[in-house]
């Protein structure tokens, strides 16, 4: 980045500069440990990445011991290597979606310094930092991060190599832009290279570029996407043959064209996501487009293809039948490189903003005071139980806000004169909004996490001993114990798994009443309603621990133990 450019209208240094980024990295993997997992995806991620380390398979991907070929394991593989070499544990388990979401940062501001200039680039990255659904997705283990990432770097590599009037460091660039689609199949499938393909041909009907077909590599590029991504894809219908079928019409076609997976939502359902997720630069968005919209031509234009990402994203998510807020988390960077343009292009050379920024400042600090008329309603729905953990919950989103508030109120009184200074302090002020409101949801967390309950049995519970998981699929428990359950009766997501073993299930209640007769050294998991039907029946059992919504029970012979 060039950081000499920056200084053009008394803005910060390079020295202020890094150690910003410095305290900024501090905070954002500081704290990736003071939160537990909870489900289901931070749990289900973290459990197939330890059975992974564990059983030493590192094609066929398993989820509490049944095949699971929802995704591909990307992911999965970098996690259980955070495990082989820092331990099993939360933020190792975090570790990928947080080391991904902050490169991607890092590539944003990189990347908006060569497009438009030093300046752009740096407040590019300063939205993307603070941008709330960024900062949340980041601490959260799930898939989405990662598959953001490299659908961004990819899109990064192809502004670079469309941009570049080298002929080699052009080929070099798509090649690279290649990889990363195959990066982001590995990671959630053949949505890393669908979507790249659809931005593609509507940015060459809206900007009229039909040139850029010709500098894709398409030969080389499709060969170098295959040489990475087929390898995996080859030897796990090798060993599976049911893995094709299921992967690329269950997870794929089926999931966009049909609501089989319960995941349906209107069509503005990413509108108020996107509102929440992108919040302090919403005003922004209408001017950034326009002049994006002013800067198409006939030969490439970087800020169109920016805007061809988010509306393709956006549209094609919003018609698709299955739908979840992590979706859109991809059109994030490809804003704030827009935004961060319109930014700098508002600072010009008197490094001062205008009457509309220094209302939007005070705006949300009066937002942020009327925030406190509503503490009272947090925890409104909240059962017996977890009403002490929605109070402490109330001390963190005031913190939250008063950090939102004095940024905001020293953003306005910066906006004058050092009109750089006043949008780091603004978005300083949303990045530790979001980071305290999201670090302190551990102490609602906990209770769902299954943290507390494995501690009270672990160390009762024989290695070699079964455990079977009744009428449940709980998504943080197997973790925390560090073993496989056997389901009983209720598949869940698990139910493709359990149909191509179905030894290792017990499809009926009444089986598994068999089954714990004859196992005299079992152990099962269940939620307390179900214990006290089991109780009605007579069927012999010992309760072992418990939480709020779960309890762990043995058989009566079983012999329990502390290590």
């Amino acid at each position: 980045m060039q950081f000499g450019q920056i200084r053009q209208s008394s803005a910060l240094n390079p020295g202020k500069i890094l150690l910003l980024v410095l305290l900024y990295s501090l905070l954002w993997f500081g704290t990736l440990n003071y939160r537990h997992l909870i489900p289901s995806d931070e749990g289900r991620y973290a459990e197939m990445a330890r059975e992974m380390l564990v059983t030493g398979d590192w094609i066929t991907p398993r989820y509490n011991g049944y095949k699971y070929f929802e995704k591909p394991p990307l992911q999965i593989w970098a996690t259980a290597a955070a495990f082989q070499a820092f331990g099993i544990g939360d933020w190792q388990a975090r570790l990928w979606t947080a080391l991904t979401g902050f490169l991607t940062i890092l590539c944003i501001g990189f990347t908006g310094a060569r497009i438009y200039n030093a300046r752009a680039g740096w407040l590019g990255a300063l939205v993307l930092a603070s941008s709330p659904m960024w900062v949340i997705a980041g601490h959260f283990n799930s898939l989405d991060m990662g598959l953001s990432a490299f659908l961004v770097t990819a899109l990064c590599s192809l502004l670079f190599a469309q941009s570049s009037e080298n002929k080699t460091l052009s080929r070099n660039w798509m090649w690279a832009c290649w990889a990363c689609m195959a990066l982001a199949t590995l990671s959630k499938g053949v949505i890393g290279i669908a979507i790249p393909a659809m931005v593609f041909v509507v940015y060459s009907i809206s900007a009229w570029d039909w040139k850029i077909w010709k500098r894709l590599y398409l030969i080389s590029g499709i060969a170098l996407y295959l040489a990475i991504t087929a390898p995996w894809f080859a030897l796990v219908a090798r060993r599976n043959p049911e893995f094709l079928e299921f992967f690329f019409i269950h997870e794929h076609l089926q999931r966009f064209t049909q609501d089989d997976h319960s995941r349906t939502g209107p069509i503005y359902y990413f509108i108020p996501l996107l509102l929440i997720g992108f919040l302090p630069w919403i005003a922004q968005i209408p001017s950034s487009i326009a002049q994006a919209w002013r800067e198409r031509r006939g030969y490439f234009s970087p800020s169109w293809l920016l805007v061809c990402w988010f509306l393709v994203i956006l549209g094609f998510f919003s018609i698709s039948h299955s739908k979840l807020p992590g979706y859109i988390i991809p059109i994030f960077p490809a804003l704030a490189m827009l935004v961060g343009n319109c930014l700098d292009r508002n600072l010009g050379l008197i490094n001062s903003l205008s009457k509309s920024w220094q209302l939007q400042t005070l705006g949300f600090a009066m937002l942020g005071f009327v925030g406190f008329f509503f503490l009272s309603a947090i925890g409104q729905q909240a059962r017996p139980d977890e009403i002490e953990a929605y109070t402490q919950y109330t001390h963190w989103v005031i913190a939250a806000l008063i950090a939102l508030i004095g940024f905001n109120l020293f953003a306005f009184v910066q906006s004058k004169r050092k009109g750089l200074a006043s949008i780091t302090s603004f978005a300083s002020g949303f990045f530790l909004c979001a980071i305290i409101a999201g670090t302190g949801h551990e102490v609602l967390g906990r209770a769902v996490s299954g943290i507390d309950l494995a501690n009270q049995v672990k160390a009762s519970i024989p290695k070699n001993a079964n455990i079977y998981s009744v009428r449940i699929l709980d998504h943080t428990v197997p973790f925390y114990l560090g073993r496989t359950m056997v389901m009983v009766e209720f598949p869940d997501e698990l139910e493709f798994g359990v149909n191509q073993e179905p030894d290792l299930w017990i499809p009926s209640l009444d089986a598994f009443k068999v089954r714990w007769n004859e196992d005299q050294s079992a152990y099962a998991l269940m939620v307390p309603e179900q214990y006290l039907e089991l109780q009605k029946t007579g069927l012999p059992m010992q309760e072992l621990g418990r939480d709020s919504r779960r309890v762990i029970v043995k058989h009566p012979d079983a012999v329990s133990f502390s290590q």
